[in-house]
Formats: C-alpha cells, sequence, structure tokens
C-alpha cells in the first residue's frame, strides 16, 4: 500500500517516542476498502520487546459496545425478537421499582437510563446472575431521560438481555426463556463476525493469540501483567465477555466492520436493515447528550478531532482503542493503541487522538 498520510503518520512516531503509548495500529478507509494502515513502536517499552505489526492484536475495550452489543441488537430489533421501547423489566424481572419502570432497551442503549456510570463489582461478585442482581438493586443516580451519563452497567445488563432474547423464535413475543449455552453472546458474536472479516476478532482470544497480543496494564488486583486477557475487571468477573468490554482484534477487523457500517448506512443489508442502522445513528433527544443508540456523535471537543461532519459516529475504548466513522463522507479511522501499558494512569493519548484524525482529514 502506497505511502499516505506522513504528517499522521509522524505525529504517531512521536506519540509512541514520547510515551503516549508503547503500540499502535491505525486504519483508515472507505467503504471500498483500506486506503492507509501503519503501525508503530513495540509491544511494551522494553527495548528488547517485539515489534508492532498490523497483525497485532489489541484489547478493544468499550469498542465491544458498538462491535458487538449494539449491532446484535439492531439484529434482533429487525428479527422482532426485542424492540427498542422494550421494558428492561420485561427481560430482567429483578429490574423493579416505580423509580425505573419505565426505562427501556433505547434508555439503556443511549445511557440514559439513570445508571451510574461505573461500580468495582469485581470484588464483591461473578457471573452474570450475581451482576444482575447487584445492577438492579442500584439506586438510581437521576431520572431516567433527563440526562445522559455513559455507563458500563447498563451495556452489561443489554448483555445479558440479548442472552435471553436469543433463545426466543424470530416473532416471539412471550416471556424470555432461560439462556441457551449456544446462543450466548461470545457465540452470537463470533456468528456475525464470521460474516464479515477473516481478521482476529473475538471474545477470550486463544493461548496462540498471545504472542501478537498488546500486553496491557500490571493489574495490581490480579497480580500479573494481562496479555490476552480482558483489561476490564468486571469482564474478567463475567468471564471475559460481556455487553460492554471483552472483545480483541486487529485494526484490520475493526476496519472490516467499518466498512460494513457504511455500507449497511448506504443501503445495503450487512448488519441490520438500513433504516434500523440510521435509527441508532442519529443523536437521541435526551437533554445535553450527544448520544446517539451505542454510538457517540462528533463534537468539536471529541477525540475524533475538529474536521470531521456533524453527523460522524464513533466510539473510544478504555485501553486507547477508537473507531470513529465518516459516513457523509465516507471514510473512517481505525486506531488502537495499549496506552494503559504499564498503568492506566498515563492519560497522554487524550492529546494524541484529535490531532491525528485532523491531520488525517486534513489529507482527506
Amino acid at each position: 500500500m502506497p505511502e499516505r498520510f506522513p504528517a499522521a503518520a509522524a505525529l504517531l512516531r512521536e506519540a509512541v517516542a514520547g510515551g503516549a503509548f508503547p503500540a499502535a495500529s491505525i486504519e483508515v478507509g472507505r467503504a471500498s476498502g483500506a486506503i492507509w494502515r501503519d503501525a508503530t513502536g513495540r509491544m511494551t517499552y522494553d527495548s528488547q520487546s517485539a515489534p508492532v505489526s498490523q497483525h497485532t492484536i489489541f484489547d478493544l475495550a468499550s469498542l465491544t459496545k458498538v462491535l458487538c452489543t449494539g449491532t446484535l441488537v439492531m439484529r434482533a430489533i429487525d428479527e422482532e425478537r426485542l424492540g427498542l421501547d422494550d421494558l428492561v423489566s420485561r427481560w430482567i424481572p429483578m429490574w423493579s421499582g416505580s423509580d425505573r419502570a419505565e426505562v427501556t432497551i433505547r434508555d439503556l442503549l443511549a445511557h440514559s437510563s439513570g445508571l451510574t456510570a461505573y461500580l468495582p463489582f469485581y470484588r464483591d461478585y461473578s457471573g452474570a446472575f450475581e451482576f444482575q442482581y447487584a445492577i438492579c438493586e442500584l439506586p438510581l443516580e437521576y431520572p431516567p431521560r433527563t440526562a445522559a451519563i455513559y455507563s458500563d452497567l447498563g451495556f452489561m445488563l443489554l448483555g445479558f438481555i440479548l442472552e435471553k432474547a436469543q433463545t426466543s423464535a424470530p416473532g416471539f413475543r412471550g416471556a424470555p426463556g432461560s439462556v441457551d449455552l449456544s446462543r450466548t453472546l461470545a457465540t452470537q458474536f463470533h456468528r456475525l463476525a464470521s460474516f464479515f472479516t477473516a481478521e482476529p476478532l473475538r471474545f477470550t482470544p486463544p493461548r496462540t493469540w498471545r504472542e501478537r497480543t498488546a500486553p496491557t496494564e500490571v493489574d495490581p488486583w490480579r497480580g500479573r501483567l494481562l496479555v490476552g486477557e480482558v483489561h476490564d475487571e468486571n469482564t474478567w468477573a463475567l468471564g471475559g465477555a460481556a455487553g460492554h468490554a471483552g472483545l480483541f482484534g486487529t485494526a484490520a477487523a475493526v476496519g472490516a466492520f467499518a466498512r460494513a457500517t457504511l455500507r449497511t448506512i448506504a443501503g445495503e443489508s450487512l448488519l441490520s436493515a438500513p433504516m434500523t442502522m440510521r435509527t441508532f445513528i442519529t443523536r437521541t433527544d435526551v437533554p445535553g447528550s450527544s448520544r446517539a443508540l451505542a454510538w457517540d456523535t462528533m463534537l468539536p471537543t471529541s477525540s475524533c478531532g475538529t474536521r470531521l461532519s456533524p453527523t460522524s459516529i464513533g466510539h473510544t475504548g478504555f485501553t486507547g482503542t477508537s473507531l470513529w466513522i465518516d459516513w457523509e463522507r465516507d471514510f473512517y479511522v481505525v486506531f488502537l493503541t495499549n496506552r494503559v501499558h504499564p498503568t492506566r494512569e498515563n492519560q497522554a493519548i487524550r492529546q494524541v487522538r484529535p490531532k491525528l484524525h485532523d491531520a488525517i482529514v486534513a489529507e482527506l
């Protein structure tokens, strides 16, 4: 692939040299295919560490929310197994109380359910049932639909709901059944991913991926360097696959998803019905929110810089990952790093991301 985007490439190398992250992989493309790929740095800051390549696998963290959970919800809606306005209590009976009686699937997707952003449930709970109980017992932080607070907890619930909904045949609107182990969230996503990419993209990666997986944090709670093991502790306590985090993959795999998204928006029924996708990428009317359904949308203060179209959609991941799609101008940017190595306290990526995207758009 010919050398392109020299300013963006220089920014990446400066960021690695400056300690923003040890490893980075990037792909820029259009619906028709990738137009630039680059990888720089080493797996860790050790000079003897293996160099990064375009085949390096990263912990995608919260990109899981759009790649997996949002997409599977769209498909469940198209198959009439879920409805955007289904009450959460229909699928999770423990979700009860007058303060949350009217909360819907749409509210969870829009981060406007009233749930708090994050709690370390992994310290006291494990498994789906215990997590559901803990989340449903929490007092809401604000009245639903009056604000949007980005919440891992809401997407955990969506993951549980998707497993329950998968046991219902298309068109079935009765009481949700128990979870079939062959239809777990991970199984549903792996089946979907096989339709749009042969690149590595999955939950709970096999040991054979470890040599080309970028390490994340030296985790004091687990007492080890995490390599090929999900960084998010709550996801770890849920077995490595959850609605909010857990996916691992390459930049090329995320790029394949971005192209499928662009083609779906343009009218092809790849990830979902095009009208369903259009609903999900439209900013909600929640006061003060930039959120669409699962996706975020572009603001001048966003991680994508200042030059994308106002209708652009994207998401970031805590480990140092991001995906932004400017569907009006038909391009996307996948940017993967392991900025949490060796510690999550390194926030230098916040200055790098906007400049990087601005440099890419300037050349486009």
